[in-house]
């Protein structure tokens, strides 16, 4: 960090120490100066700011005994990790004279069963790192070039060849898009497959597709689900032409589409015109009893499905690198509508993500993380079975989460709001749920649990705090 723009108010009854103090603090709440992002020296800072270095030495002093920065000798001073500072109380305020500055409220939760935890604990860190230096330390410009809109051929060729061996997916490099985020594939494929189409969806469902539809201003028809997965009944009498659904580990339900109806499916697909079907592949990595589920598309000879899949799930959050298959057929559409894009993954990253692929350290990370997250989940599911206010389980033995039915007469908004009051945060089927559609009411309320990001000792804590909210039989529940 070179400089802070800080205005310093020199008619104002708070000495310019404190004012230096306040925004420099302010700024590192807000997450605008990161953990670990150098601030300007004492000397930098007070000839910026054209005051005398003893004034910001006085604001440093402060932030440093309050453990919002860190001074390391010789080196400066780096703003702190301040997660467990946000109790600083009103006593320092009242001393620093702010009270007429209030301070921006932060939720902050010790347990969090998120379906989007990822355990990053045994990321091959060295291996990325390697990768990283040996594209970087040649004198080659490759990675700081344009790239091809579509990704590089390296990957798409390397995505191919994973897919076929891991999913059953029939394609060629041509037919791969690669993009940051599904969300932006969803959206670069209505510009392929253009305006007014009718969408069935899964309910309940992968809302941040639902809303991306809607953003492009497709009419969705939220479509209930059987055991079997999403209703051939109900897409017959809707008659939508464009499919989404995820069947091999359905999210949230966790639902398996049988052989049966996905050949049901594509049959009712391929004798409609101009009928796809987008396959959501979600965390189809991760399955922990039975046989992989082979891809959709696999099935498919008619040029009906699209598919799409992520490496956001099984490498980390933040690999924004998403691939969609697209069939044959729409490769023309494809590259007179959207071919001119330039690709949103930088280069540099597929350059890393195509060796990380091509050396095989993928292979090994994910049947690495398999192992550990089928441990998570069989600790979770035991830790839940012996819950007495656990009544049934749903969606286990694959993905991140498990669907609880709990076993109470606690109305399900108490629960969740018991449950962030105790520092817990959970949520509930509901909120999957496509807004202004209905689905069949449950008598007791379910609670979605992920666990991915959990250890053991946080799994323990979270279900004993659950076991606690469960047993406040003295509350007056409305049913």
């Amino acid at each position: 960090m070179y400089e802070l723009m800080i205005h310093l108010d020199n008619n104002s009854k708070k000495p310019l120490y404190q004012q230096i103090y306040q925004y420099v603090r302010e700024q590192i709440e807000d997450g605008k100066i990161s953990c670990g992002e150098k601030l300007p020296s004492t000397r930098i800072l007070a000839k910026h700011l054209q005051v005398s270095r003893s004034t910001v030495e006085l604001a440093y002093e402060q932030l440093l005994s309050e453990g919002y920065m860190e001074a390391e000798k010789c080196r400066g001073y780096y703003a702190s990790d301040i997660s467990k500072l946000y109790l600083a109380g009103e006593k320092r305020d009242r001393e620093m004279g702010l009270q007429d500055f209030p301070r921006k409220k932060k939720d902050s939760y010790e347990i969090v069963f998120s379906p989007d935890g990822n355990e990053m604990g045994y990321f091959p860190y060295n291996a990325w790192r390697k990768l990283s230096r040996e594209i970087l330390s040649a004198d080659n410009p490759e990675p700081f070039l344009s790239g091809e809109p579509a990704g590089e051929w390296e990957l798409r060729r390397a995505v191919c060849n994973y897919l076929y061996h891991a999913r059953g997916v029939n394609a060629v490099p041509e037919q791969i898009i690669v993009g940051a985020g599904n969300e932006y594939l969803l959206i670069l494929l209505a510009q392929v497959l253009g305006e007014k189409r009718k969408v069935a969806m899964e309910n309940p469902t992968y809302l941040k597709a639902y809303r991306t539809f809607c953003n492009v201003k497709y009419e969705i028809f939220p479509t209930g689900m059987d055991e079997g997965g999403i209703s051939m009944e109900e897409i017959k009498r809707t008659m939508p032409d464009i499919v989404y659904t995820m069947p091999s580990h359905q999210f949230p339900m966790g639902t398996v589409m049988p052989l049966k109806r996905r050949l049901e499916l594509l049959n009712w697909a391929a004798g409609q015109k101009e009928c796809y079907i987008i396959e959501d592949d979600h965390d189809s990595e991760f399955r922990y009893k039975g046989k992989p589920i082979p891809s959709l598309q696999g099935n498919d000879r008619w040029g009906s499905v699209i598919y799409i899949g992520t490496f956001s799930k099984s490498i980390s959050p933040s690999v924004r690198v998403s691939y969609m298959v697209l069939p044959e057929k729409l490769l023309d559409r494809y590259n007179k509508n959207c071919g001119f894009y330039s690709s949103t993954v930088p280069k540099e990253q597929q350059m890393v993500l195509t060796e990380f692929l091509a050396r095989g350290y993928f292979q090994r990370y994910l049947n690495r993380m398999r192992g550990v997250y089928k441990g998570k989940h069989d600790f979770f599911l035991g830790l839940l079975r012996r819950e007495k206010w656990v009544k049934n389980i749903y969606g286990d033995n694959a993905g991140m989460h498990l669907l609880v039915e709990v076993d109470t007469d606690l109305r399900q908004e108490y629960v969740v709001s018991r449950a962030k009051e105790k520092g817990v945060l959970v949520y509930t089927l509901e909120e999957y749920q496509i807004p202004g559609s209905k689905i069949e009411d449950n008598e007791y309320p379910i609670l979605l649990l992920g666990y991915g990001g959990l250890s053991e000792e946080q799994m323990v804590q979270g279900v004993g705090l659950l076991r606690e909210i469960m047993e406040e039989k003295t509350c007056l529940a409305e049913k």
